[in-house]
């Protein structure tokens, strides 16, 4: 499918809305009862969520399928939705993100209440273009979440930088009029002892404190440990080498307190602050050495917490209903200090931990302020529902260390400050975007909007996105979309002042060392990431079936990377790369959705809901490569069953298809031998319960992996092809939540 222009996607806009236009002037009857909808005529926001690419998680759904720490291990459920890290260099496997349609965790924007969360922003991406990160999914405790919606393909193009892959809204819940509260215990124990186990206490607390006034307060404790160093031992480099790491353990403390004013029946402010920790507990990664070292042993060992991320937020939000209008304002502040001991910056010990002595603090700090206007109009006998709406932003950087490379061994690089750099980095961004949800029949409805932005790394980008949903009959609807999405080069690509520096091993077989080693310099004239997102496909729904068939294809223009062409050289012979744009590649496949309601007019009694993923291409269109290792199709089906009032049971299955390695290695060579293993199809069964014994008090239970389907780290980067990370084996859990 050949990628189409703004201008082109505009005309494409107008002469739909000129056509839509006809034809209702030919129906006038149609157009009459149409208008009397006009109150109810959703905005394109919400027209967009119906769109074949969105799934929605619910609070039943997390009763049912409890994760033990992070909401990613039910997101994964999802189709079109995989854990992966951020390339296809299997560096820190074990710390997989989400991966929403193969476009990588640095496309999949997150969400808390609409309002971005950055805190992985302030990790360091190394020069494969990975984060020692644990993403951003686990700062909302799993009893404190309403729903979380994710949105895939065009559908998410709306939300700016970031989302090109697709965005996860982490729904918090509200505040009660009525005092309402629950406490929350959890447990998970692996069979395997040598596996990290769970434990965590949650609390929830609402109610209203006048007529006017309501609050909502959550809490949270969770610790999980990290897998023990004997877990991939057989996969050790050599004797006494430090083997694979397994799955880093993390300890969570969470405190958030929402505060409700209701002004007027039409008037709500709502003010809202937050604070998380984060402590890892270290399991013996590092991102290129093999062979680790004794005090990467010894920090594994002793269950060494080596990073602490600390997250503070605070928010105002407005909503209005002004009878002609209503609006939304958001003003939102985020600060993330990462307190990390120090990781290696060039050759060998790049990613590793050194000293366990030396630690250092990454800021980040991120402003926004975010608003919308929604007006129903009846314009040309048409009912629509137009939005405009804008957004600032300002992000702000302080990492001194990772800006401390020395230029001592290759000498001086152009364009990077002399002496001590400095840490500091900042970008600010502007964006304004109109969109109109629009019936144009009773069975037709349009939603066209464009939105652009200028950010002061890249200049001005243009996103026109177009949706639309025909209901052929009273069952089937056709659906479809195309977006311009982008994403914007992060702060440490951007700054000439962030060095990597290989003495020579590491440099690009095709240009190797001419004696002082090889930079990779951070650059300030790159461009946008941009990627026109395309999806059509087919919605059947009849009482409580439901079936939908989606093709999806994203064709992916300028992917930021470590180049592979030197850019000059220092003035001691040091070649000189830089943060590049990549040329072209392409993302495409399908998806589907079937849920049967095999008791009950709905399934209220017994349902069974299956979803697939089938990925045709992800590579990039010069190189072949993998953007990232994900399986070649996911199936999972979901069977639940609700016994009587107080029992329900729910069984869950997972295939996951053939995983391919990269065939290149990080300096452009070939791969050879284990570095080309892939990894074989595999199944996941899972069995979980939950007894409600009277009003108050709820029991859960359950077997995830009931095969005990485990699979090993076989090397702790790209060393044994796709075989990168580890699948944890059979675990029973226990929970406990007693509500008021």
């Amino acid at each position: 499918m050949a990628t189409r222009t703004p201008a082109a996607l505009f005309a494409c806009s107008a002469l739909t809305l000129a056509l839509g236009a006809a034809f209702a002037h030919a129906d006038e009857a149609k157009q009459q009862d149409a208008q009397e909808n006009i109150l109810v005529l959703g905005t394109a926001q919400e027209q967009v969520k119906q769109s074949l690419g969105v799934s929605v998680i619910t609070a039943e759904d997390l009763i049912r399928r409890p994760p033990a720490n992070d909401l990613s291990e039910i997101i994964r459920k999802m189709p079109g939705v995989n854990l992966t890290g951020n390339s296809a260099s299997g560096q820190y496997g074990n710390n997989r993100q989400i991966d929403l349609r193969g476009m990588g965790p640095e496309n999949t924007l997150i969400l808390v209440d609409g309002k971005p969360v950055s805190s992985r922003n302030a990790v360091r991406m190394g020069r494969s273009g990975e984060r020692n990160s644990r993403g951003d999914t686990n700062w909302v405790p799993v009893e404190a979440v309403e729903r979380i919606e994710v949105l895939r393909g065009p559908a998410a193009a709306r939300y700016g930088s970031g989302a090109a892959g697709g965005v996860i809204n982490i729904v918090t819940k509200a505040p009660s009029e009525a005092l309402t509260g629950s406490v929350s215990l959890f447990a998970a124990e692996p069979e395997d002892s040598r596996e990290g186990n769970t434990r965590r206490l949650g609390f929830n607390l609402a109610g209203g404190l006048s007529q006017d006034l309501s609050f909502r307060l959550y809490g949270n404790i969770n610790k999980t440990d990290a897998d023990s160093l004997d877990l991939n031992g057989d996969f050790a480099n050599s004797e006494g080498a430090t083997p694979p790491a397994g799955r880093e353990g993390v300890r969570n403390k969470d405190i958030n307190g929402l505060l409700r004013w209701d002004l007027s029946p039409e008037q709500v402010l709502e003010f809202e602050a937050g604070y998380s920790r984060q402590g890892n507990i270290y399991a013996g990664d590092r991102a290129v050495s093999s062979n680790g070292s004794d005090l990467l042993t010894e920090l594994a060992n002793g269950g060494a917490e080596t990073n602490t991320v600390y997250r503070s937020a605070a928010s105002v939000a407005h909503r209005a209903d002004w009878g002609f209008a209503t609006s939304n304002l958001v003003l939102a502040y985020e600060n993330t200090r990462n307190y990390r001991l120090n990781e290696g910056l060039a050759g060998g010990v790049e990613g590793s931990i050194t000293n366990d002595g030396a630690k250092s603090t990454s800021t980040l700090d991120s402003l926004t302020l975010n608003g919308d206007i929604n007006i129903p109009l009846d314009f040309a006998g048409l009912s629509q529902m137009l939005t405009l709406g804008m957004e600032l932003g300002k992000d702000e950087l302080d990492d001194p260390y990772s800006m401390s490379q020395g230029t001592g061994s290759g000498g001086a690089v152009p364009g990077a400050e002399e002496g001590t750099r400095d840490g500091k980095s900042d970008a600010t961004y502007q964006a304004l975007y109109v969109e109109d949800n629009i019936e144009l029949t009773l069975d037709w409805i349009l939603t066209p909007g464009v939105r652009f932005d200028h950010n002061s790394l890249f200049g001005n980008n243009w996103s026109p996105y177009l949706s639309t949903a025909y209901q052929l009959t009273d069952n089937l609807t056709l659906r479809g979309g195309i977006a311009k999405a982008f994403k914007a080069p992060n702060l440490y690509q951007a700054n000439p002042n962030y060095l990597y520096y290989t003495r020579g091993n590491g440099c690009p077989v095709d240009f190797p060392s001419l004696g002082a080693g090889c930079y990779i310099q951070g650059n300030d004239d790159l461009d946008a990431e941009t990627s026109v997102n395309k999806e059509l496909g087919l919605e059947y729904v009849n009482g409580g079936w439901t079936a939908s068939l989606a093709y999806f294809r994203n064709d992916y223009k300028n992917k930021i990377i470590s180049g592979m062409v030197p850019t000059g050289t220092t003035d001691s012979d040091g070649r000189v790369f830089k943060w590049s744009n990549a040329d072209k590649a392409v993302v495409a496949g399908v998806e589907g959705n079937l849920k049967v309601p095999l008791l009950g007019q709905m399934g209220e009694v017994l349902s069974w809901n299956t979803n697939f993923t089938y990925m045709d291409e992800n590579n990039d269109k010069d190189t072949g490569e993998p953007l990232s290792v994900i399986p070649r199709y996911t199936v999972n089906s979901m069977l639940d069953w609700q016994v009587n009032e107080a029992l329900m049971l729910s069984f869950t299955a997972t295939r996951y298809g053939t995983q391919k390695p990269r065939n290149l290695t990080s300096t452009g060579a070939s791969a050879e031998g284990d570095a080309l293993k892939e990894r074989d199809p595999y199944s996941v069964l899972s069995l979980g319960g939950s007894y409600r014994l009277n009003y108050a008090l709820r029991f859960g239970f359950g077997v995830t992996n009931l095969t005990d389907r485990q699979l090993l780290r076989e090397n702790n980067s790209g060393g044994a092809g796709a075989n990168t990370y580890n699948e944890p084996g059979r675990a029973y859990y226990l929970s406990a939540t007693y509500s008021f």
